[in-house]
């Protein structure tokens, strides 16, 4: 891949990083200096339903954010935009729309219909 492009790439994942390491930041300090207290028990209630949302949408974000470092790291070393599986490369329409994969799409589409078959056997 080029080195225009790459730097599109590490741009476009370090600003993806930036914006999801401050809102995990912003959720941390929101719960640790969150003095709110209820005493009505449905809004503690609903109190804890939000904050057990956010914390499921923070922990897909956690995942995310290991991925944007795996895909950094493969900027690096020169292995981003290579399918870890065929070896190919991997479309720049597919880079842009999910910049964190690691396969082609005929790839992915094949690990898809095998995952499929899985869960269906069971």
């Amino acid at each position: 891949m080029e080195k225009e492009r790459l730097a599109y790439f590490q741009e476009l994942l370090t600003g993806r990083l930036e914006v999801l390491l401050s809102e995990a930041e912003k959720t941390v300090t929101g719960m640790t200096n969150d003095k709110d207290t209820f005493p009505d028990p449905t809004d503690r209630a609903n109190l804890e339903t939000d904050r057990n949302f956010l914390l499921r949408i923070r922990d897909r974000e956690r995942k995310l954010i290991l991925k944007i470092k795996e895909a950094l790291a493969r900027i690096e070393d020169g292995t981003f935009g290579i399918c870890e599986e065929c070896g190919e490369e991997i479309c720049e329409e597919r880079l842009k729309a999910r910049p964190v994969t690691t396969l082609c799409i005929d790839c992915k589409t094949k690990a898809e219909e095998e995952e499929k078959k899985k869960t269906s056997l069971v």
